[in-house]
């Protein structure tokens, strides 16, 4: 039996795709390695904890003995690359970590597989011939976007914060082990995600977080920054995909075709929260805009035609359905229910 290595699988989407992974793909076993930094949550795994193709590993991406005491033990024959510092906020703040973990960490996971999985550029040892890297990164590589246009795999890269700028560098470190050693990559940008195991700083957990909390519920500038949001459950059918039918060097796109500012969402998720679990007056009297992020970028949009056309993925979740899924999910969670 094969086994998976997933990096950063206690995280948001990691730990959503492990789940879906692992019920759509009983032949493999899969080994979880996660530092379980503030954003890692082994309690989003807990449906699995007992499973016996799965294992969890706490370290650290950056630590070369550790991975490959890794690859040896468990014979690692795939890796699907979640592990990365992904708040831009704190990309601002501190910077130095995106860059270790970012770029160093997933260079150390390359050069590792390449060398356990090859014998020399584009010579692949017995039994490694169809072993596969997957590197999952962002939109935000590609910068900003005005009124109109969308991000394609074509589009000039263009980051525009210390963390976007680290998602960039990771993904030309990848492409560059393809091109140069013939590794087996692939790569896949997403638009925002949302939807179950948020970490509770990203925008739409604070929002709903806020609203039953009877706080203000803070947005950025005039709110009307604009993103494509993908429910998470898409994005892990999409990566399951790519990883199983994507084209050797190839990055796609995965986007939600649903585009919503800042304040549309606060808007819609007060909305609904007022139908849901009403008090006497609208949630959306909570709202309240503070200063602006340095450097936000107005517009990011995805067009994820090639993965629609060439692999035949379709997001099926809108942004009005998947919200009210990640809503109730929330209540639960915050014992509203």
């Amino acid at each position: 039996m094969q086994t998976v290595l997933i990096t950063g699988g206690a995280g948001f989407i990691g730990s959503n795709f492990i789940l879906f992974f692992m019920e759509n793909n009983k032949e493999l076993n899969v080994v979880n390695l996660d530092l379980l930094t503030y954003a890692g949550d082994l309690s989003n795994l807990k449906e699995i904890e007992n499973n016996s193709r799965y294992t969890f590993v706490k370290g650290d991406i950056c630590d070369r003995n550790l991975l490959e005491k890794l690859f040896k033990e468990y014979h690692i024959t795939q890796v699907i690359h979640f592990a990365a510092e992904s708040h831009v906020d704190n990309s601002i703040k501190n910077p130095d970590a995106f860059v270790r973990n970012n770029v160093f960490g997933t260079f150390n996971l390359l050069d590792v597989a390449k060398n356990y999985w090859m014998s020399a550029p584009r010579v692949f040892k017995n039994g490694f011939e169809d072993s596969r890297f997957h590197h999952i990164s962002t939109d935000e590589v590609y910068g900003t976007l005005n009124d109109v246009g969308l991000f394609t795999e074509e589009t000039s890269y263009a980051p525009n914060s210390p963390y976007s700028a680290s998602k960039a560098s990771s993904d030309f470190m990848v492409r560059s082990y393809y091109h140069t050693y013939g590794l087996n990559v692939v790569t896949t940008n997403c638009s925002n995600n949302y939807g179950p195991k948020q970490h509770d700083e990203k925008l739409i957990p604070t929002v709903i977080r806020k609203a039953i909390l009877g706080e203000a519920i803070p947005i950025y500038g005039d709110g009307q920054n604009i993103r494509d949001w993908l429910y998470v459950l898409d994005h892990c059918k999409g990566i399951d995909l790519v990883f199983k039918n994507g084209i050797v060097g190839e990055t796609y796109n995965i986007g939600g075709k649903n585009e919503r500012n800042n304040l549309y969402i606060a808007n819609i998720i007060c909305e609904i929260l007022d139908d849901i679990c009403p008090k006497s007056k609208s949630y959306k009297n909570q709202i309240s805009f503070v200063k602006d992020r340095p450097g936000h970028d107005f517009r990011y949009a995805i067009d994820a035609s090639k993965l629609e056309n060439e692999l035949g993925w379709k997001a099926e979740e809108n942004f009005e359905t998947g919200i009210i899924k990640t809503i109730n999910w929330y209540l639960n969670k915050y014992n509203q229910l």
